[in-house]
């Protein structure tokens, strides 16, 4: 493949990563830079933030000495690690989606809870999408316009490696 392809065909990529990854929900990352630690307001982090359905939480973390389990309030409340709802612990950079507009209460067990490895949240609906202002005199694309503007640019990114 000739360089001036490899160029097109790598910009054309970008472009469709960027529109796709502009349309993807939100990552917060739990105690954002300091991640999932003990010694952390995570109630000060948490309030700084909102929530909606269909975004994800990210816990970073050393899995060797934590772990995070989504609890209910009394047992967040108390610390307790026994009747959790779910381990969502696999390896250290774990994610859960937050699927339901409801609160949600995660620690880490092991003692850890008590040095402040705990954090609530309360996911809401999101907010409906602002009506677009009103155009005179143009009228809006139609989706066959965009689904052959898609097809061009795989098109013609196929034609570029042939």
């Amino acid at each position: 493949m000739r360089a001036e392809n490899k160029f097109i065909v790598k910009l054309l990529l970008m472009v469709m990563a960027v529109s796709i990854s502009s349309s993807m929900a939100t990552l917060h990352r739990v105690g954002g830079k300091q991640g999932w630690h003990p010694n952390v307001n995570y109630s000060d982090w948490s309030v700084r933030q909102r929530f909606y359905v269909h975004e994800w939480l990210l816990f970073n973390f050393d899995k060797r000495y934590f772990n995070v389990l989504e609890v209910n309030q009394t047992s967040y409340d108390s610390c307790n690690d026994r009747d959790f709802i779910q381990n969502i612990t696999r390896g250290g950079r774990d994610v859960i989606e937050l699927t339901e507009a409801r609160p949600y209460y995660f620690l880490s067990s092991g003692g850890y809870c008590y040095n402040g490895m705990k954090v609530a949240i309360n996911v809401e609906v999101p907010p409906p999408a602002p009506a677009p202002a009103p155009v005179k005199n143009v009228s809006p694309p139609s989706i066959a316009i965009s689904i052959s503007l898609l097809l061009f640019l795989i098109s013609f990114a196929v034609a570029c490696f042939y």
